[in-house]
């Protein structure tokens, strides 16, 4: 856990919750209107052979507004402190993990992947997130270090996408977070061969056991294979589902020498 303040607005959170978050007044009040998650469309949801209704014939959620636009004229002309507004508005609404995001890399041959990571903290900086250097994102990172990611809050009809360069983290940003970690999660961190093929989950088990034994109550040791990243914020994309698909879509882009370029993009 870490505090990274950004124009007034904290951007710090661990386990779901932003901490000295932004506080919802009558200027920020719930972009949802109260009305929470849009109902399901009528009707069956299956066919006559158990697969799920697709296209025309069905919609698997009625498309609804979500009752405030997303305007120019109310947007933070720093696209950090718009993120932490909308980032507690997601905690508000009931979003289960508000800083669950897709991470997408590619390899030096322009294969992408992706997959669901936790950011940790954000400031002017960037985005940080954590994981084993020895991972396939990591690899991936070390010889293509750029990456970009998408934030979805589904209960408010809300994305964000962010896109930039990838630095490593310091150390000390490590050492805090994987101190702050549960210890059963230490020790899986420190067991785990991530991304490798093992052999079974029950070998995996053992040697979470053995480290259990060896290690007793005492301090565990910060694995060296395993540090945070952070992902500096080249371009922002806000994105706020409306009727008809004419969602609104609001770009920020870095200006030299330290300014952002705001611009609509069409749905």
């Amino acid at each position: 856990m870490r505090a990274a303040l950004v124009g007034g607005y904290a951007g710090t959170w661990i386990d779901g919750r932003l901490l000295d978050g932004v506080a919802l007044s009558d200027e920020h009040p719930p972009p949802y209107g109260g009305a929470g998650r849009p109902e399901a469309a009528p009707g069956p949801r299956t066919l006559a052979d158990g697969s799920p209704r697709f296209g025309a014939r069905a919609r698997m959620c009625a498309m609804t507004d979500y009752g405030q636009p997303l305007r120019e004229q109310d947007a933070k002309g720093n696209p950090f402190g718009q993120f932490a507004v909308w980032f507690a508005d997601a905690q508000t609404a009931g979003e289960r993990m508000p800083e669950a995001v897709a991470l997408a890399t590619a390899s030096p041959d322009a294969v992408p992947s992706v997959r669901m990571v936790l950011v940790k903290s954000f400031d002017e900086n960037g985005f940080v997130f954590f994981s084993n250097h020895d991972s396939q994102k990591a690899r991936e990172l070390a010889a293509n270090p750029r990456a970009a990611l998408v934030f979805h809050w589904d209960a408010l009809g809300r994305q964000v996408r962010v896109s930039g360069p990838v630095e490593p983290a310091t150390a000390a940003e490590t050492r805090d977070y994987v101190r702050s970690r549960p210890r059963a999660s230490q020790l899986s961190a420190l067991a785990s061969p991530q991304s490798r093929v093992i052999d079974s989950r029950k070998a995996l088990e053992q040697l979470v056991a053995e480290l259990r034994q060896r290690y007793g109550d005492g301090e565990l040791p910060v694995p060296s294979n395993w540090g945070g990243y952070r992902l500096a914020a080249q371009t922002f994309e806000f994105w706020q589902q409306r009727h008809d698909r004419l969602h609104d879509r609001l770009s920020y882009r870095r200006v030299e020498p330290c300014g952002w370029a705001i611009e609509r993009l069409a749905p």
